[in-house]
């Protein structure tokens, strides 16, 4: 990583301790994603951003707030970026993703709280994450109760925008969210300065579709037989989709699938032939939490899809680009964004039927169903998730994990037996 010390320090970061950070990452990248053979050559530009995450972007962020520019922190893919966006404002996601962050959170919340939880907030009260110092506003939402009383603690020394996300999926509900788009659209606006218009909400619309459409031609090339691309590489390019500008980002993502169209042309797959194919499905892996990816993909098998936030959520059902009016882009907004499965919704039927949709798609051997440990919403919702995949003769494995390696030979152990028994 280049030296950012005097921007760390100007953005009052804790920076000897964020050093130890610094320390820890490239060796655990390396290790996770440097040691795999036959990479795709257009990598390369994703190594980068990991290498230089807390510099490089950063940077750009601050030159933009010097031009007068706002940044907004979002930690859900239900805020609409294209409001952000349309605003003339940047949308970038926080840090969230490693052990190093917890113990801090545990300063202030119960330690039975989800680890993604624990590490936001202790990313912000420690100063170890630059985009948690840059952000000019948080924009939060109400998927489940630790979050929405973490946001009470994040709000109290920087502005907090709670978007109310209604918990069922009729009619009402979904007029009732484009109402609450609508209410972002006049918080942003107040807060930039900036009108939000037909025109300049169609064009962010379109930039945040054609970066969902990036990613969907990537997805899309797993489900070959031939596998050209490995799920950990793939991951860690949808855990950047949350940080990186959307022009560069689809432009990279498209460069890689020019390159992966080729393999596939040539029969080339970075897994031996016969390797069984696992979809992911349950809560969110925030970057760098590449644990389960790797120890799946050591162990004999392939993650041809991921069933979740850093995944396929985060891409499918674009929004509807048709809309002339501030209010029906606003139901446009809302239709696509509630159409996302979260595990906060009741009932919450259309997300089993997309993991049996996906795993027949992607031609899964089985689905391991992952679950961050006092995540009450996706271990619940576990029951009935292997019951229908177990009727629908799809292999299943369930586990609960967080962010320390203390389970690493447990889960080693049983998703190695879970591939043996694909196996037979």
């Amino acid at each position: 990583m280049a030296d950012y010390l005097k921007m760390w320090e100007d953005l009052g970061m804790d920076v000897e301790m964020h050093n130890q950070l610094c320390e820890i990452l490239p060796q655990a990248f390396g290790d996770v994603y440097l040691t795999q053979e036959n990479r795709p050559e257009a990598m390369d530009y994703f190594n980068f951003v990991v290498a230089e995450i807390h510099g490089v972007r950063p940077a750009e962020l601050i030159e933009h707030q010097k031009k007068g520019g706002k940044v907004f922190g979002t930690f859900c893919l239900y805020v609409p970026d294209e409001v952000v966006f349309a605003a003339g404002a940047i949308a970038t996601g926080l840090c969230g993703g490693s052990q190093f962050w917890v113990p801090g959170g545990e300063k202030v919340l119960p330690v039975n709280t989800c680890p993604l939880i624990k590490a936001s907030v202790g990313a912000r009260l420690d100063r170890t994450c630059p985009f948690f110092r840059i952000a000019d506003m948080f924009v939060g939402e109400t998927t489940c109760d630790g979050k929405k009383k973490a946001y009470e603690i994040l709000g109290e020394d920087v502005p907090m925008h709670v978007m109310n996300l209604p918990q069922m999926k009729r009619r009402k509900d979904i007029l009732a969210w484009a109402e609450e788009i609508r209410d972002f659209i006049k918080v942003v606006e107040d807060f930039t300065g900036n009108k939000v218009t037909e025109e300049s909400l169609a064009d962010s619309i379109r930039l945040i579709n054609a970066k969902r459409t990036a990613l969907a031609r990537l997805y899309d090339l797993r489900k070959n037989e031939n596998i050209p691309i490995s799920g950990k590489d793939v991951l860690v390019i949808s855990q950047i989709a949350f940080y990186d500008d959307p022009t560069r980002f689809t432009e990279k993502v498209n460069k890689l699938c020019d390159e992966l169209d080729q393999r596939v042309k040539e029969g080339v797959s970075v897994f031996p032939k016969g390797t069984k194919r696992i979809l992911l499905t349950g809560t969110p892996l925030a970057i760098p939490n590449w644990k389960l990816h790797h120890i799946i993909e050591t162990s004999g098998a392939a993650v041809v899809g991921e069933e979740m936030c850093t995944g396929i959520r985060y891409f499918e059902h674009p929004v509807d680009e048709t809309a002339t009016t501030i209010d029906g882009q606003a139901e446009a907004l809302a239709e696509r964004y509630m159409n996302i499965n979260c595990a906060c919704f009741t009932p919450n039927d259309k997300r089993i039927d997309d993991i049996i949709r996906l795993a027949k798609e992607y031609k899964a051997d089985g689905v391991i169903d992952v679950n961050l440990k006092f995540c009450e919403l996706y271990d619940t919702e576990g029951y009935k998730v292997e019951r229908a995949l177990k009727e629908a003769g799809i292999p299943i494995l369930g586990i609960e994990t967080d962010y320390t390696d203390s389970d690493a030979q447990q889960l080693s152990t049983r998703i190695g037996a879970f591939v043996e028994m694909l196996s037979k």
